[in-house]
């Protein structure tokens, strides 16, 4: 399997990556804020606090990508013992807690004009909160416990269990009465969103993935580097 830290040549491949991203970022975030912020219509009942969709919902997509994405690294990991994949998971849920709170604070920003309230405990919400949560609780014990094997098996199992709260954010507006409507967009089947707020939507949330991207490979180098400072002193 291919070793993403004892390759010679990962450097030269994130400083492409990031001088890729780099080239296009501002010219897509650009895009985007215009069609968010002037090209698409208000919304016929929620009139231009609509916008904050286009920030709101591509955060919590995130926000649920990165756990999930941290929950099977991780069940992988604890099976398999591939240790760059705890580097992965270290470098990604950073990414995904800040991502979870932007979606709670747009959310409540949002819920003002819309529902009358900053908070409510709906299941949405509560599902939301708890995930974010979990993503301290899963930092924390990488902070906190100093050795990696213990740590490493702890933080498997919190993000293992707090893979279950995944699909109930999926489906919690369909299990139980909330203020959130369900799902506009569907993979599957004919969504409800007109294209002309699915663009700036999806351009939005491009831009989003991209700037985590950086983030990620500013991270992932750095915990190279400190993985390589550690062995070398080892050695001495």
């Amino acid at each position: 399997m291919f070793n993403f830290i004892n390759n010679s040549n990962i450097f030269i491949w994130i400083e492409r990556l990031t001088n890729f991203i780099n080239s296009i970022f501002f010219v897509l975030l650009l895009a985007a804020l215009s069609f968010a912020l002037i090209l698409s219509p208000p919304d016929y009942l929620q009139g231009d606090s609509v916008r904050i969709m286009y920030v709101h919902v591509p955060a919590a997509w995130i926000g649920l990508a990165s756990f999930t994405c941290i929950a099977f690294m991780s069940i992988v990991n604890f099976i398999f013992k591939i240790k760059y994949l705890t580097l992965i998971t270290k470098s990604i849920a950073p990414i995904g807690l800040m991502f979870t709170c932007i979606a709670i604070v747009t959310g409540s920003i949002w819920g003002q004009p819309t529902w009358g309230t900053f908070w409510v405990w709906d299941a949405r919400i509560t599902s939301m909160s708890i995930l974010a949560l979990f993503y301290v609780m899963f930092i924390a014990i990488q902070k906190l416990i100093s050795e990696e094997d213990r740590a490493n098996k702890i933080s498997s199992l919190i993000a293992a269990v707090g893979l279950i709260n995944i699909p109930i954010i999926k489906y919690s507006v369909e299990w139980w009465s909330t203020l959130h409507q369900p799902a506009s967009i569907k993979i599957s089947g004919s969504s409800t969103i007109h294209s002309s707020m699915l663009t700036p939507l999806l351009l939005m949330f491009l831009v989003l993935i991209l700037y985590c991207a950086l983030i990620f490979l500013m991270k992932y180098k750095t915990e190279i580097i400190r993985i390589k400072k550690k062995n070398l002193k080892r050695y001495d």
